[in-house]
Parts: structure tokens; C-alpha cells; sequence
């Protein structure tokens, strides 16, 4: 069972992180015990992401354990979050033995924040394209899902689904990918799925 985390902070933009964490969870529907997920915040208590949800997160960055799986999402929250100390060095301590270290829109700029950009070309939200390119040794993208290694990126709101549909297609299968598609009746780019 791989062990996933999204990390969430005030003004974070809902879809970036309730996409995959849709895709991700219902994988459990197809394939019983492939993953746990959880939504990971600073502190107890509840965060209210950028358009006025209010949720509660699972657990702290600090009671955290070693995941498989860690998700950055992005939105207006993510100007302080990539300034943040605290959740840069729990970044840098999950992607030292983490499968894989992902973003979506705008969370590349915390990951290019932590250092884990740096030499690997990236995706991010099309109007942060060229801050993110203003970091020393990051190649900009403009695809929808970006792999450098254990790295990957994803450009745009909407892009948390190709996200989480691109790892279950590494960490599962062909078939789990497009059977949780199906599910959610979503059309996902599955060229793409199929190449990665």
C-alpha cells in the first residue's frame, strides 16, 4: 500500500489538491488497499483554502511518517507557503526516500523553493511560467505533466487529475489508470498515460 500526502496551507487553491486526491483515493474503489492518502497542514485545526472551503486536515507535517508519495498543490496561499521554512525542510526531508515528489500549477515554485528543481525541466500554471524561470538551472515546460526522475510537475488548475492519473499508470498500471477514469467519467489524455 503506498502512502500519499498533499500538503495543504491557507489560500490554497481547492482543485489543486482535491483533484488528485479524488483520482488518488479512488483507485482504492478498483484496486482495494492501493494507496492511502491524506491532506497534510502545519498545524491541527482547520485551513481555508483560497475560494472559502474550510476543511481539516488528516495530520501535521511534523507527525507525518516517510511517504511514498508527496503532492505540493499551488494557488495564492502558495507565496508564503514556498517561504516557509518548516515546510521546506519537511519537503526536503520526504524527498529523500520518497518514490516520488509531485506539484501541481503553481506548487513548483515551492519545490523549486525547496531545491529540488534544479537541473530538471518543469511544469507550472502558464502565467508563473516565467517566474519559475527565473530560478538558476530549471527548464520551463509547457506540458501538461512533466517526469524528471522522481520528480514530476503539472501546469495548470485543472492538471492535479493527469497528475494522480500518471501515478497510478507508474505505480499501478495501464488498466488501473483507465479504470479509475472510467470511473470518475473523466477523459484524461491516455496518449499520454500510454507513453509515460
Amino acid at each position: 500500500m503506498y502512502k500519499m500526502g498533499i500538503v495543504v496551507f491557507p489560500d490554497v487553491e481547492e482543485l489543486d489538491f482535491i483533484g488528485p486526491y479524488e483520482v488518488l483515493s479512488y483507485a482504492n474503489k478498483v484496486e482495494p488497499g492501493f494507496c492511502t492518502v491524506q491532506l497534510l497542514g502545519e498545524f491541527p485545526g482547520l485551513v481555508r483554502a483560497f475560494n472559502g472551503l474550510s476543511f481539516l486536515p488528516h495530520s501535521t507535517w511534523d507527525q507525518c511518517p516517510q511517504l511514498d508519495v508527496l503532492i505540493l498543490p499551488g494557488g495564492k496561499g502558495r507565496l508564503k507557503a514556498m517561504h516557509n521554512a518548516h515546510l521546506l525542510a519537511f519537503i526536503q526531508k520526504q524527498s529523500a526516500n520518497a518514490v516520488h515528489v509531485c506539484s501541481v500549477c503553481t506548487g513548483a515554485l515551492i519545490l523549486a523553493e525547496a531545491g529540488l528543481l534544479a537541473g530538471k525541466r518543469a511544469a507550472t500554471h502558464a502565467n508563473a511560467r516565467e517566474e519559475l524561470g527565473g530560478y538558476p538551472g530549471i527548464t520551463v515546460s509547457g506540458r501538461k505533466v512533466e517526469e524528471a526522475g522522481k520528480i514530476m510537475t503539472s501546469g495548470g488548475v485543472s492538471s492535479g487529475l493527469e497528475l494522480g492519473m500518471r501515478l497510478l499508470q507508474k505505480l499501478g498500471s495501464h488498466e488501473l489508470a483507465k479504470k479509475v477514469a472510467a470511473g470518475i467519467e473523466y477523459t484524461p489524455d491516455l496518449a499520454q498515460i500510454e507513453k509515460a
